[in-house]
């Protein structure tokens, strides 16, 4: 299975638009910082005809090591959550 990284999609931008290396690179990076700092900020990223990007907020909560089944208290923490729009599922689905 392939991985896609910012150097892929920055040599992409580069093929497709002809942009320099480094325009492209920066153009990468200025979409992710972008993305980055809206969901700092608590603001969802939504990506037609592909998904949702938001910070979910999760209470502390007593876990359990599934190891050794001894308990451990898991702490609050912020994550990063992503829906997937129905046309993307589908076309996911159809592959």
């Amino acid at each position: 299975m392939a991985t896609i990284t910012r150097n892929d999609l920055a040599n992409k931008l580069r093929d497709k638009f002809g942009f320099t290396a480094a325009q492209s690179g920066n153009l990468v990076d200025l979409v992710f910082d972008e993305i980055c700092e809206s969901l700092i900020n608590g603001e969802e990223v939504k990506f037609a005809g592909f998904g949702t990007f938001k910070i979910l907020d999760k209470s502390a909560r007593v876990g359990r090591n599934p190891k050794t089944g001894e308990i451990a208290i898991v702490t609050a923490r912020r994550v990063v959550s992503f829906r997937p729009c129905a046309e993307f599922r589908k076309r996911v689905s159809q592959k």
